[in-house]
């Protein structure tokens, strides 16, 4: 698996084994119903499946990053230097990475291991990201 080092991200460790559990929960959750012969309702179009992206973004980012990052428009981030998700913009366009959650992402610190998402997870997690502000967002 091809691995992007990105030594400007400054990420806990957390927030990738966070991710990563949630993941594996939405997964574990959909199978489960599957398994059971319960059927899911059609996933919504238009505005409303936007929002819900950006909601299933930002539970992810609640559930795994929030002991280090600040999440909302003006909360601080719990770690200093974790950088709050609102600003991520300003090192980088956030679509970018979208590749590299696809084919890992490694910050350049220690304190963060690999992050792999699937796109499902990825499209969820920037449009949270988007949804923050920034020239992402208009």
């Amino acid at each position: 698996m091809a691995s992007l080092t990105i030594a400007s991200l400054t990420v806990s460790g957390l927030t990738v084994v966070g991710l990563l559990g949630a993941a594996a929960c939405l997964g574990a959750a959909a199978t489960a119903g599957a398994a059971s012969g319960q059927t899911l309702a059609a996933a919504p179009t238009g505005p409303q499946a936007e929002l819900s992206q950006v909601e299933l973004g930002r539970g992810i980012a609640e559930m795994n990053c929030s002991a280090c990052h600040a999440l909302g428009l003006n909360d601080r981030s719990p770690m200093a230097t974790a950088p709050a998700f609102r600003d991520l913009w300003r090192r980088y366009p956030v679509e970018q990475l979208e590749e590299s959650l696809a084919e890992g992402i490694v910050a350049g610190h220690e304190n963060m291991p690999e992050l792999v998402l699937d796109p499902e997870e990825i499209d969820a997690f920037v449009a949270y990201l988007k949804s923050l502000g920034g020239p992402a967002a208009r």
